[in-house]
């Protein structure tokens, strides 16, 4: 069905996290002495995203997993004598300044733009998030970016939708729909706020059977999500 407004999330849909992340913590290990290389990245990452899945099951304070990452990376490789919270705010600094797009985004931009109101929804920290959607480019297309840290609640917490639909102006949930990678974030919280979804999921991994059929859609590429949007 068409829709009238479309709620974007943006790292992994639209804006290149995977090469953001890396550059900045290959910068950030340099600032801290440590030679990076790709296991070290990898494994960073991979705390990372454990402490994001923590924060999204409200297990752990966004304030404490913005240090507490590097500190485990540097418990795991015995580092002691590296200061964990100078390379969280390095790390910070770094993302900020790296907001890429992935490959035929622009595009999907575009054939979208002014044919639907569309939305960014995010989980992160202002000043990061904002910082790399004007680096981006994706300002003009958009008429509104809602950033967790501003409005107070994560995805998928329907508190944080709550928030969203008070700000945007004649919503519809029958209208609208929320397009993202994540089933944890961008996908649960639709499902738990009543409004369609849209899984991009280009890798063609298997959802959980506990999701598999509450998902509205699931598609492979920008040319399904405009198909279906329009």
């Amino acid at each position: 069905m068409p829709y009238t407004t479309v709620l974007f999330d943006a790292d992994g849909t639209l804006l290149d996290f995977s090469r953001s992340e890396d550059e900045a913590v290959r910068a950030t290990m340099l600032f801290a002495g440590v030679q990076p290389d790709d296991e070290k990245v990898a494994t960073y990452s991979r705390i990372n995203d454990g402490l994001w899945k923590m924060l999204e099951r409200g297990e752990i304070e966004k304030s404490v997993l913005l240090y507490r990452r590097f500190e485990l990376f540097c418990e795991h490789y015995g580092y002691g004598g590296v200061d964990a919270r100078a390379m969280a705010r390095e790390y910070m600094e770094q993302l900020s300044q790296r907001g890429y797009l992935l490959d035929g985004a622009r595009e999907l931009l575009d054939a979208l733009y002014g044919k639907v109101r569309m939305y960014i929804v995010t989980n992160g920290v202002e000043f990061i998030q904002r910082r790399r959607y004007a680096h981006s480019g994706l300002e003009k297309y958009f008429d509104g970016l809602f950033i967790s840290d501003e409005l107070g609640f994560e995805k998928p917490d329907p508190r944080y939708f709550e928030c969203v639909e008070s700000k945007i102006e004649n919503f519809s949930a029958k209208d609208t729909i929320v397009v993202g990678d994540s089933l944890t974030s961008d996908i649960a919280g639709g499902i738990n706020y009543g409004i369609d979804t849209c899984w991009y999921n280009p890798k063609g991994e298997d959802a959980p059977t506990e999701m598999r059929d509450r998902i509205t859609y699931t598609v492979s590429s920008y040319e399904e999500i405009y198909d279906l949007i329009t």
